[in-house]
């Protein structure tokens, strides 16, 4: 077995400093190719896990945020659909209200003005089944219930959004169908007062669907207030994550000159020593 190699003091000092030199140009390196002070809970225990925790409601919270966006797309769904259901309310009024200027012997054409009014009333049942958004629609027959969360946390029930739809098809509406028989707008006489009928059925749809509308536009304004808010906070937490682990760049470049230079000196310093061992072997 070989005898160790015995290190005078000098060779080993300059040794030993030369490697701790070497790991901390590695640690800064690796600092700087990563951005952050703390990588792992090694470095900092203790930063380390509070970022971590930070960043995870953070993530939570993006999950909010996007059910929160999809809750406003379907009030707005809802709500582009009932400006056109009022569009063509006033469309049937008008309809009604050339029925009822008709003169009296001209059945034929207000026997035409209540197949185009029918016509209309079957519109408002299309364009409300078909105001969906992502499997939710609140206007058609058989509404269903929007409910967005404004927490990550499960327990927190309370804090959400539930709003009911509301029927806003033509049966909804209480807008009646109307017959262009000699019974109905197509009588010689009392078709009068069937068609005021119809256009004060009409009005009541308006004010019903105005309102409607404005509820849910109220709602979605609401949900856009709680949106902006959930983004400042993610945006928090995330500054706040990144506070306890970047590292600062700037002092991560000065270091890593100033190790550079270090680990200069240590070789020069170690090559010196080993000069010197040489220069007394020389005595020999």
């Amino acid at each position: 077995m070989a005898d160790p190699i015995t290190l005078s003091s000098a060779t080993r000092t300059n040794l030993l400093s030369l490697q701790r030199t070497t790991s901390l140009i590695g640690k800064t390196q690796e600092r700087l190719s990563t951005g952050k002070d703390v990588n792992s809970a090694i470095d900092d225990a203790l930063s380390f896990f509070k970022a971590r925790t930070l960043n995870s409601r953070a993530s939570d919270l993006a999950t909010v945020k996007d059910g929160i966006s999809e809750g406003i797309q379907v009030l707005t769904a809802a709500t582009d659909a009932l400006s056109n259901v009022e569009d063509i309310l006033k469309q049937m009024k008008a309809v009604a209200s050339s029925a009822k200027s008709t003169a009296a012997a001209d059945s034929g054409t207000r026997m035409k003005l209540a197949s185009q009014f029918n016509e209309l009333r079957s519109q408002i049942d299309h364009l409300t089944q078909d105001a969906s958004y992502n499997g939710i629609n609140l206007i058609k027959s058989g509404a269903d219930t929007l409910t967005v969360k404004f927490s990550e946390s499960p327990s927190a029930s309370q804090r959400q959004l539930k709003v009911e739809g509301d029927v806003t098809d033509a049966s909804g509406l209480n807008v009646a169908s109307q017959s262009a028989a000699t019974t109905g707008w197509g009588a010689s006489a009392g078709y009068g007062a069937t068609i005021d009928n119809a256009i004060n059925d009409i009005d009541s749809a308006l004010t019903t669907v105005r309102d409607t509308a404005q509820t849910f536009g109220t709602n979605a304004s609401m949900l856009q207030i709680r949106s902006d808010f959930t983004d400042n906070l993610i945006n928090t937490l995330e500054n706040g994550a990144s506070d306890l682990v970047n590292a600062d760049v700037n002092k991560e470049s000065a270091n890593m000159l100033s190790l550079q230079t270090r680990q200069q000196l240590g070789t020069i310093s170690l090559s010196i020593a080993q000069q010197s061992e040489q220069a007394v072997l020389r005595l020999f």
